[in-house]
């Protein structure tokens, strides 16, 4: 019985990494292995305990790892999370289910339905639609700009942090990046070095990393 309950476990902890890294947009890319830890480490667990999690997924094709990033594979990856998440067993372990875990399945299931216009919910409760295209981005990125611009007086130096929290669940963090990245090519926005005054850990994780150059904390819009 108790082989039993902790394969049982174990089934439930790969739909859960799946999911966070499907959310991620870890399809489309790698995600860093850290990143994903800190939204499926639950209370009174630790990274070791899912490194066999990862081996089994790795094993069995759903996922690939690559030094400290990992992506997930199509087709079988996905249809291992669609099996997971259709499962009578499937259940979330705890008493509280995070707000990423709400809105990712909120997605799943609209796209599983063949809904067009996928939504998430706010801190508040408020239905927002996710963000599917680039071009969608750039109009939401440079009203957020604007508004946060305007609103704060940043003088034309909006911290990426804010941007990206304001847009908050509506786009992965690996579009988000991607996408910021792609207006700057484009010189809509140009992404700027720069200490932040009270820049934690956090807010640090939350700008953007370029690969061979500096930290980028702002943005600028340049039209």
């Amino acid at each position: 019985m108790a082989a039993e309950e902790k394969g049982l476990k174990d089934t439930q902890a790969k739909t859960r990494v799946l999911l966070a890294l499907w959310d991620m947009g870890a399809v489309e890319g790698e995600v860093n292995q850290g990143q994903l830890t800190k939204r499926i480490v639950t209370k009174g667990k630790k990274v070791g305990d899912y490194r066999h999690i990862f081996k089994d997924l790795e094993t069995a094709g759903a996922i690939s790892i690559s030094k400290k990033k990992i992506s997930l594979t199509s087709p079988i990856g996905l249809e291992m999370l669609g099996e997971g998440l259709s499962s009578g067993d499937f259940q979330f372990e705890g008493t509280i289910v995070g707000t990423w875990v709400a809105n990712a399945l909120l997605r799943w299931i609209s796209q599983m339905n063949g809904g067009s216009t996928l939504s998430v919910l706010a801190s508040d409760g408020v239905k927002l639609a996710v963000i599917s295209s680039y071009e969608e981005f750039k109009s939401v990125a440079l009203e957020v700009y604007d508004q946060l611009n305007q609103n704060y007086n940043l003088d034309d130096l909006v911290p990426i942090y804010r941007i990206r929290r304001t847009i908050g669940e509506r786009v992965s963090r690996e579009n988000f990046n991607t996408w910021l990245i792609e207006m700057q090519a484009e010189d809509v926005l140009q992404l700027i070095t720069g200490e932040i005054a009270d820049f934690t850990p956090d807010k640090r994780e939350d700008s953007i990393s370029m690969e061979g150059t500096q930290l980028r904390s702002y943005a600028q819009r340049l039209s």
